[in-house]
């Protein structure tokens, strides 16, 4: 179904057209001004330097094209040329009942045949997850549900750091402390065990220590070296304590991800990326695209339109080793065999920018990737603590990500206990819901690529522009839906003409629902959703305060309350699960 917005938009342009003028001029918008319309358009202003008229002259001829069309209750031309819109109840209404009966609230499936990969988790295998992973997580999060809302292909690639020095210390560091381990045995003929030798918990205690010790000792930096070499040589024993590696880490990550209810669909890394670079780099000398910069092989990518220097792309290293880049643009090519992408969408820290200028323009030069492709860099800020600093733990350290979620389970627990009779038990599950809601939703509603400070307090708050409050209004409805069902009240599904303003406010907003979700995929912003949905959230408030609806002696009305109640929780539910979280059934 077409939006609100694009009705109203038809309905002006005729409207320009009937009078005599382009329909270019017809652009309709959200009123800046609700105390006096609820839309407007400002196109005579611009019409009146293109036919010589006064603006008033034009909204006014305009305004009378308009005058009767059921979609308006009111159209005014004002000085200097402004076209004010209030739109008819009964319009507004026949919408609402016309999306709710809609998939997806009547999103345009505007992705369909269309394929995105998004980049959006980078974690290192054998580390513990950290708060410098959660912004990527979630944002990414969001972003995949809001392409495949509006009918997109998306590919979720968690894309792991797998490879590197970081292999060969693990693999030395357990050599030197379990030498008697086949893996290191030359003369072993196999089959490895099946049972990895370390859990977690070990892996995340050698791998600090190897890398202190390969500071300290040049005699294991240059055996942990070697390791890496012959790891990436294909020696066996050395594979096979990769794997171990891999599926020992892989499975404690999914763990912590689901935490926080963020999946992927695929889990490769840059180990995957491996085989594709000795034919790309090849293909790259071929188009004579490489030269040689103090032994390393570089691309030029400096653009005459760049206003400061962009250096060179290093592909490969003075020792023939790959870089960072090298195995981003291997990764490239492997996503376009397998998944013909027309979108690269990459969620990293926006201090990551000229690195990814760099692989994207090697990229395109390289002709890794069609003409047509959108490689896009969504660079986030940070998450800083309330002394404005990238945020840490009271020691000062990097906080890990479980503690951070448990934190913030605590506190909503503490604070459900302090103002409500509930049991501990219960206390502490329904706080593990909200928790989820109040860091997602504190992370999200901040712009993706701008900074932003962590405050526990304000998060977990009941009251304003929270995850929380969003949440306390979903139960409120759902406890009112509850409440009339248990009373043997009739099931409605036809809103009804609004009868108060409070009531067409909401029903102006739930009917932004598609347009805004649309926008917000479009524009890569999960914080304009989550203004929509706190908008949403007030205009209910504000309803339920001034409407007694299940003391409402009128059984019509009463149902076509009810039925702007469900409409109003399926859209809240529908925009918080994009946003990667969900709503209790009690608080």
């Amino acid at each position: 179904m077409n939006t609100i917005l694009e009705q109203i938009t038809e309905a002006m342009e005729k409207a320009f057209e009937a009078s005599g003028y382009e329909t270019r001029f017809a652009k309709v918008t959200l009123s800046n001004r609700p105390d006096l319309c609820e839309y407007q358009c400002n196109g005579a202003m611009a019409a009146a330097k293109t036919y010589h008229k006064a603006p008033i002259q034009i909204a006014s001829a305009v305004a009378d094209q308009l005058q009767g069309n059921p979609l308006f209750a009111e159209v005014s031309a004002v000085n200097p040329g402004f076209l004010n819109l209030k739109l008819s109840e009964s319009f507004l209404a026949g919408y609402l009942n016309q999306m709710q009966g809609q998939e997806r609230l009547g999103c345009q499936p505007v992705g369909d045949g269309k394929t995105v990969v998004i980049d959006y988790g980078g974690p290192n295998v054998a580390k513990p997850l950290h708060v410098g992973h959660l912004r990527a997580a979630i944002i990414g999060e969001s972003l995949k549900r809001l392409y495949r809302y509006n009918g997109y292909t998306v590919i979720g690639d968690v894309h792991l750091g797998d490879w590197g020095l970081q292999m060969g210390l693990i693999i030395e560091e357990t050599r030197r402390r379990h030498p008697e381990l086949p893996y290191f045995d030359e003369s072993f003929s196999g089959p490895y065990p099946q049972d990895p030798p370390f859990t977690i918990s070990d892996l995340e205690e050698i791998y600090p220590t190897a890398s202190a010790r390969s500071k300290e000792d040049p005699e294991f930096a240059q055996a942990a070296h070697n390791a890496t070499v012959r790891l990436q040589q294909g020696q066996p024993g050395y594979q096979a304590l990769f794997r171990h590696i891999l599926s020992v880490s892989i499975a404690d990550l999914k763990k912590n991800y689901a935490r926080l209810q963020v999946s992927f669909d695929v889990w490769k890394g840059e180990s995957d990326a491996q085989p594709y670079i000795p034919a790309m780099i090849q293909s790259m000398k071929d188009q004579g695209l490489l030269h040689e910069s103090q032994g390393a092989l570089v691309v030029d990518v400096q653009e005459e339109t760049d206003t400061k220097e962009i250096p060179p792309c290093i592909v490969q290293k003075s020792d023939g080793a790959s870089l960072y880049a090298t195995t981003d643009l291997a990764t490239l090519v492997e996503r376009e065999k397998l998944y013909h992408p027309d979108e690269v969408l990459y969620v990293v820290d926006k201090r990551q920018s000229l690195h990814f200028t760099q692989v994207f323009r090697t990229a395109r030069k390289a002709g890794i990737i069609r003409p047509e492709t959108k490689l896009t860099f969504l660079g986030f800020g940070t998450m800083n603590g309330k002394d404005g600093k990238p945020f840490k733990t009271r020691e000062g350290g990097v906080m890990r990500l479980e503690h951070l979620i448990s934190d913030i389970n605590q506190a909503v627990c503490q604070r459900i206990l302090e103002n409500r009779e509930i049991s501990q038990e219960e206390a502490e599950a329904i706080s593990q819901v909200i928790g989820l809601a109040a860091l997602k939703y504190g992370d999200l509603s901040n712009q993706a690529t701008k900074d932003y400070v962590f405050d526990v307090e304000r998060f977990t708050s009941f009251e304003g522009n929270t995850g929380p409050y969003i949440l306390y209004t979903m139960v409120r409805i759902k406890s009112i839906l509850a409440r009339y069902q248990a009373e043997g009240g009739a099931e409605s599904h036809t809103l009804r003409e609004a009868q108060s303003p409070s009531e067409k406010d909401l029903q102006l907003l739930l009917a932004r629902a598609n347009d805004s979700i649309a926008a917000a995929c479009a524009e890569q912003a999960p914080h304009r959703l989550c203004q929509y949905v706190y908008e949403v959230s007030n205009a209910f408030n504000k309803f339920y305060h001034e409407t007694k609806i299940l003391g409402e002696e009128d059984a019509a009305r009463q149902q076509g309350w009810i039925a702007l109640l469900g409409l109003a929780l399926k859209v809240l539910e529908d925009c918080i699960d994009l946003l990667g979280f969900q709503a209790p059934d009690k608080m």
